[in-house]
């Protein structure tokens, strides 16, 4: 499999697995919530309806973490073609602590900061 910037590919693999599990468990408990405002007990659209209110959070949760799972999906390529841990956009190594923190890094924290 190529290089892995400066993290051991095994821990690199660990990390995004572990994100995956993460944002799927996650994807699933917001899918089976369910819509609130169809709900039998309510009338869509009732005069103070949370329901409402709370589906709009919740796509926008579902909407969320759809993209953190695409994040997750392009770090892996990026793992099985031998650039993870390398910006995509200059080609630099992105330190160790910040793919710890966030294993999906694309850039550098310079780059991204400057986005």
């Amino acid at each position: 499999m190529g290089t892995v910037g400066r993290m051991d590919e095994a821990e690199a693999k660990k990390l995004l697995a572990a994100e995956r599990e993460r944002v799927e468990a996650d994807l699933a408990a917001a899918g089976r919530a369910g819509p609130e405002e169809g709900d039998e007990r309510r009338e869509p659209g009732d005069f103070d309806s949370e329901g409402l209110y709370q589906d709009e959070l919740d796509s926008g949760i579902a909407e969320s973490l759809k993209r953190r799972l695409e994040e997750v999906e392009r770090a892996e390529e990026r793992l099985a073609a031998g650039t993870y841990g390398l910006s995509v956009r200059s080609g630099e190594p992105i330190p160790d602590k910040r793919l710890l923190a966030e294993p999906c890094a694309e850039l550098t924290v310079e780059e991204a900061e400057g986005a």
